[in-house]
């Protein structure tokens, strides 16, 4: 049989739009006027229908000069600072600057490795001649000079201050707490003037809607709460015109040693709220580390008292009240700040969601360990749904009319401290928590409860061997996941004992298929329920249509997990399993929680706290930290502005380097798997750049060499579908041979062992215009070892919605035939079909079967590159059957007879084969 792609040339849920999408509207009359030079920048990919975004009308950041005095519409910014085009500042030139990054920021390399480099460096020179640098020491120096992206240390020191008694010498009652900050203001100043990221800033709220009137709720100024906050500062007429800007912050301990004494710090973030999430999350010097708050300890005696934990909270809430002073001023009459468009612009600040797991949100709240920091639903009873919201007022209430005790135990609220955010103006912790989709909804209710009670159930309902045997099947489908671009594997299964996120989040790609059978399917949908809630929330654009669904599938899950009851007696009153809950609302809040998640703050403790301290000499390493943070803000900001001068326009290393391959080695394809791709790049596949070398280079010689007898007819059908066909309604396989294109002696075939799809995916970890980076690979050895032969989705019907749009195909070779001069890139495939007109009930994923011809043998056929639109993931169905014991991951897709079409293998897949 053969299948009729057609050419993937737009992909309406996925390719970036053109700007003329963009309608804003909604200014009030009389109210300070955007102009387009004025408005927000020019659309980026992520907004892929059309739109009508909204701004709020008077808190609308309207562009003023450094005094405040806002500017006659399509006046454009005054000049950047006059500097010459070869002032590198502290640097000699620009290759000085470039070889002082190499080593401080990329390779990390020590300062006497440093010296070492140098003093080789100078003996190849002449005595006339020096290197860029005459040691460690002036190198660092140029660095700590710059006077651009600096934001200074600075400390205050923390001391008990309540009643010692005589003769107390308990340590922490005398001791002196260290607290290192920067300057919020200085930072925010920073992070808005970067001119990096100037055209992806929001400087107002803003309502955004589809073409059909659907809300979409995207970047944080996209949500209610933004809106809100800025009716409530318009109120006051003298605010007309300028941009609220919420601080995004996050704290969360984290350790940088084992073995050693004190190895815990506990650094605290901040970012602005106007960048859009792509931006905070790919980090782009829009999260600033803002503080190490100090960890008090004492002995084991001391360690439980209540005194003790009062003051803990007390100064971990001191410490942040403290560091927030600065911009205390500024919540209520504007700082004037030039932003990176060149403006300046009247601002007026707020403290906006705050990002932490659970055990620091608890500390946030200052609620009882157990019970809900953002409503008041009893700890026994979380999901009670006449629970109303925490909030200061409602806790000063409480305090002035019920003892300590009934607060604790019936309202969960610690009574001897209020959260730091009350006494800031329009900020209330209880409403400031965001989302925690790495904490809460990865590591928390999938690995530590659903991964953990299912285990459970098989063990509770079997025989103890038998349970073996069933947890065993698992792990080996598991390990059996055919192999995907960036996919982490699994050789043991999930049996392992240290558990990342990035373990968690690789093991929800292939869990669900891997139970299938094994477990009743009533444990199946609550699974598939809570991973089509997972997948919903982590989308980059959420509608009012994705609020609906997300709901379903959490009333789904609460109606389906009844199938654990027997593992879990005490029921579901589980403080991250409840977060469930508010997610609808948060979203509408906050915009997409991509934006809002730990796995921000979890990341930036790599590059700000823990290589930091592996640089240290671990001696009193907080100072050394300091400085190494401070250095590495001074190159990146010292980077931004000499580009932005044109000055490093010529790139270091190979030039014109093309877009499939990665930066660091164009000849090692072998390990690309691809990933983020920066700039507007329109989607589409594309061949490897090298060809498999000492192969026939003519269809007939190729057809022996490959034992394919029958592909040099393929060639000619693929020549003829590209050449002469029109009518798609006729079947390929129809035509006779004698109509096709004849191969010549001119006709050339080259086989190359990959292709890189590119393409338009927001959702995953992709680049500052949503575009992503996929190798699709063909070798008969991959990595030295067994062959791999990767599926992919085609382009079937465009007009269809999601999966029923799409064909599924594994590639089996990717050619280039050369015909009458011209190229076309193209791949042999063999077919799959779709069992069914629905995806499964119970997983909620399609089902294939593999297609094979009158012979026996798999169906085939070369079709263009075109019509290919991405790689695609295929899982085994087994069923009840156990897989052999010497199955392998590379042998996986010759084995089944049935695959299910994995949409959880990342984000766009589930998007896009719904």
């Amino acid at each position: 049989m053969h299948r009729t792609p057609q050419a993937n040339q737009n992909l309406p849920a996925h390719q970036p739009p053109v700007n003329d999408d963009i309608v804003v509207d909604g200014i009030e009359e009389g109210a300070p006027a955007l102009g387009p030079e004025h408005q927000d920048h020019p659309p980026n990919p992520e907004k892929v229908a059309k739109e009508t975004v909204t701004y709020h009308p008077l808190i609308n950041g309207l562009p003023c000069d450094g005094q405040g005095n806002f500017l006659p519409e399509g006046a454009p910014p005054p000049p950047w600072e006059e500097r010459a085009d070869d002032d590198f500042s502290t640097f000699k030139d620009a290759a000085a600057f470039e070889l002082a990054d190499l080593l401080f920021r990329r390779d990390q390399m020590s300062g006497t490795n440093i010296n070492d480099l140098l003093q080789i460096w100078a003996s190849t020179l002449s005595q006339d001649e020096d290197p860029p640098f005459a040691s460690k020491n002036e190198m660092y120096n140029a660095i700590d000079d710059l006077d651009l992206g600096g934001a200074p240390w600075k400390c205050f020191t923390v001391k008990y201050n309540g009643v010692i008694e005589e003769g107390d010498v308990t340590s922490w009652k005398h001791k002196s707490f260290e607290v290192w900050y920067r300057d919020p203001r200085t930072i925010m100043h920073n992070q808005l003037g970067n001119r990096e990221y100037a055209d992806e800033i929001d400087v107002a709220s803003k309502d955004v809607r589809d073409k059909d009137g659907q809300r979409r709720f995207s970047d944080f100024m996209s949500g209610n709460w933004s809106w809100r906050q800025s009716d409530e500062i318009a109120k006051d007429p003298k605010n007309h015109g300028s941009t609220f800007c919420a601080t995004i912050l996050g704290s969360d301990k984290t350790t940088v040693s084992v073995g050693t004494g004190h190895n815990e710090y506990h650094p605290a973030y901040i970012s602005s709220g106007l960048v859009h999430n792509n931006v905070r999350r790919g980090h782009r010097n829009a999260v600033t580390l803002l503080a190490f708050l100090s960890i008090p300890k004492t002995d084991k005696e001391h360690e439980d008292s209540a005194e003790f934990r009062k003051f803990r909270r007390a100064l971990f809430h001191g410490s942040l009240n403290q560091i927030l002073q600065p911009l205390r001023e500024y919540m209520e009459t504007p700082d004037i700040i030039r932003y990176g468009d060149g403006y300046y612009r009247r601002t007026i600040y707020g403290i906006g969601p705050y990002i932490a797991d659970y055990p620091e949100q608890v500390l946030l709240a200052c609620v009882v360990q157990g019970w809900c920091p953002r409503c008041d639903a009893k700890w026994d009873n979380l999901d009670d749904n006449i629970a109303g919201r925490r909030s200061h007022a409602l806790t000063c209430s409480l305090v002035d009319a019920l003892d300590k005790n009934s607060l604790w135990h019936d309202y969960g609220i610690v009574s001897d401290i209020m959260p730091f955010t009350h006494g800031f103006p329009r900020a209330d912790i209880h409403e400031l928590l965001s989302p925690d989709l790495l904490h809460q909804i990865i590591k928390g209710t999938f690995k530590d409860h659903l991964v953990t009670w299912v285990t459970a159930y098989i063990n509770l309902e079997h025989p103890p061997a038998e349970a073996r045997r069933i947890l065993a099947d698992i792990d080996r489908r598991i390990a059996a996941a055919p192999s995907f671009p960036g996919l982490r594997r699994f050789p043991e299964g999930r049996g392992f004992k240290q558990w990342t996120g990035d373990d968690s989040k690789a093991l929800m790609k292939v869990y669900l298929p891997a139970i299938a059978g094994h477990v009743p399917p009533q444990m199946v949908r609550a699974v598939s329920s809570f991973m089509e809630f997972c997948y919903l929330v982590r989308r980059n654009v959420i509608t009012e249509g994705d609020i609906v669904a997300i709901d379903n599938a959490v009333a789904k899950f609460h109606v389906e997990r009844s199938i654990f009851d027997d593992v879990r007696p005490d029921g579901y009153s589980l403080p991250r399993q409840h977060s469930l809950v508010h997610y609808t609302f948060l979203i509408q809040e906050f915009g997409a929680p991509n934006g809002l998640c730990s796995s921000i703050t979890e990341s930036k403790h790599i590059k700000a706290v823990k290589e930091p301290w592996r640089r240290s000499s671990h001696y009193e390493a907080l100072g050394q930290m300091l400085v190494t943070n401070q250095r590495l803000d001074k190159l990146a900001a010292a980077r931004v502005d000499f580009q932005a001068r044109g000055m490093l326009d010529q790139r270091l290393g190979p030039p014109d380097l093309p877009p499939d391959l990665p930066a660091n080695n164009l000849q090692d394809e072998e390990d690309d798997d691809g990933g983020a791709v920066d700039g507007d790049i329109d989607s589409e596949v594309i061949l490897a750049q090298i060809p498999i070398r000492n192969l026939p280079l003519t269809v007939p010689g190729l057809s022996v060499h490959l034992n394919i007898p029958h592909l040099p007819n393929l060639v000619r059908r693929f020549l003829y579908e590209q050449l002469v066909q029109v009518d798609t309604d006729v079947e390929l396989d129809d035509v006779p041979l004698s109509d096709c294109p004849v191969l010549t002696n001119t006709t050339k075939i080259r086989i190359f062992p990959s292709a890189v799809a590119i393409y338009y995916a927001p959702s995953d970890l992709s680049g500052t215009r949503g575009m992503f980076r996929e190798r699709i690979r063909a070798v008969d050895s991959w990595r030295r070892g067994p062959a791999r032969h990767d599926c992919v989705f085609v382009q079937h019907d465009p007009d269809k919605p999601g999966f029923r749009g799409l064909y599924v195909a594994r590639v089996r070779h990717f050619f280039s035939i050369r015909h009458n001069k011209t190229h076309f890139p193209c791949a042999l495939v063999s077919w799959y079909s779709t069992i069914g007109t629905t995806p499964c009930a119970d997983t909620g994923m399609w089902k294939v079967e593999p297609d094979f011809d009158n012979l026996g043998n798999s169906a085939m056929s070369i079709i263009h590159l075109d019509s290919m639109v991405r790689g695609a993931h295929l899982m085994g169905i087994a069923g009840t059957t156990r897989i052999p014991h010497h199955l392998t991951f590379d042998r996986s897709l010759d084995a089944f007879q049935a695959f299910f079409v994995n949409k959880y293998i990342d984000h766009h897949a589930h998007e896009y084969a719904f």
